[in-house]
């Protein structure tokens, strides 16, 4: 076990490869360990980690040159903020302000800013806004059919923290300059991280209430649980972590200049609905039932969603299993307008 300067965590360290390990698989291949693993080096050879290794500046100005000049989302927080994008006291409104902005003066506005405030653009899509940068020899092979369509992403910002949240994807995060610090939670962690409310949030997903810096055990008791599940990665530039869909993860960025790509993706087929969808249509029909009938209802979803994807229809006939059969595209879409008309009624 170990603390991190900077976090009050005390937390066992993920568990590590160096990227000549791999022997020629592919990094995504490593989320069916179902656990974080970090891969030293990964990316070590990218240009930008060149770049960066001769300062921010050096950094920020290889970057920039590929910029498209569309304008895109440049959050700040204030310094009183100590780099946390959060919420106010309320939890009703964020604690800092968007702003459509030209992303270069952006970027340049964090690397000379003496405010103390904290400057962000988070998970913006890298070819769009970049055109030309993962070309130039800053990209991982999409030679694993089930990473052929990840979605690659960019984090530029200073110090900055992420609180605890989950993404519906697998991730591979990938560090090009600055430092990093992934604390990371299994999924079923959740309830002893506090989740904090479904709307608004401060980027896209609930995150946990709980401030790593100070952790408050008199509000959050059951936070103490969760540390004692936790795993942290210490991450250089060069280096990535790989880690399945919905582990929670806070994540900071420790230099002045950060720079950082994720690769998201999913091994369901696209036309698979949201999962999230579920569960909030499940607020609307089941959570405030009677005791009894939820614990009913819980057998029903073990039979049907959650245990073997056949066992509902294997003792039909193929002409008589309708939505219990393989799924697939034409018969989600058929599947998904029954829905619509169901909670339209």
């Amino acid at each position: 076990m170990t603390g991190t300067a900077g976090s009050a965590i005390t937390a066992a360290r993920v568990a590590e490869i160096d990227a000549a390990q791999l022997g020629g698989a592919h990094p995504s291949t490593l989320v069916r360990r179902n656990q974080p693993v970090i891969v030293r080096g990964l990316v070590h050879d990218w240009p930008i980690v060149a770049a960066g290794s001769r300062g921010a500046g050096a950094a920020a100005d290889y970057l920039l040159t590929f910029y498209s000049g569309r304008p895109g989302v440049g959050y700040t927080a204030p310094a009183g903020a100590g780099g946390r994008f959060f919420y106010d006291d309320g939890l009703t409104r964020l604690n800092f302000a968007a702003a459509r902005v030209p992303l270069d003066d952006f970027v340049r506005q964090m690397l000379t800013d003496g405010t103390g405030d904290s400057f962000y653009v988070g998970s913006t899509d890298l070819d769009q806004f970049f055109p030309g940068f993962a070309a130039a020899g800053n990209d991982l092979p999409s030679n694993d059919p089930a990473f052929a369509q990840a979605l690659r992403s960019i984090w530029i910002g200073n110090r900055t923290i992420a609180s605890a949240h989950y993404d519906m994807s697998n991730n591979i995060a990938c560090v090009a300059v600055g430092r990093r610090r992934f604390t990371l939670f299994p999924p079923d962690q959740i309830a002893n991280l506090y989740p904090g409310p479904l709307e608004p949030t401060p980027g896209g997903q609930v995150v946990s209430l709980v401030d790593f810096r100070a952790p408050d055990l008199d509000r959050f008791p059951a936070f103490a649980e969760a540390q004692r599940h936790a795993l942290v990665a210490e991450l250089e530039p060069g280096d990535a972590v790989v880690y399945p869909a919905l582990w929670w993860h806070h994540v900071e960025a420790l230099s002045d200049f950060n720079v950082m790509i994720n690769y998201w993706w999913n091994e369901a087929p696209g036309f698979m609905d949201s999962p999230m969808t579920t569960i909030l249509h499940g607020m609307l029909s089941l959570r405030d039932r009677p005791p009894a009938e939820k614990a009913a209802w819980a057998a029903m979803f073990d039979y049907y969603l959650f245990g073997p994807a056949d066992r509902p229809a294997a003792h039909l006939p193929a002409a008589a299993q309708g939505p219990l059969a393989p799924l697939d595209a034409r018969s989600a879409r058929r599947l998904r307008a029954q829905l619509l008309q169901r909670i339209n009624r």
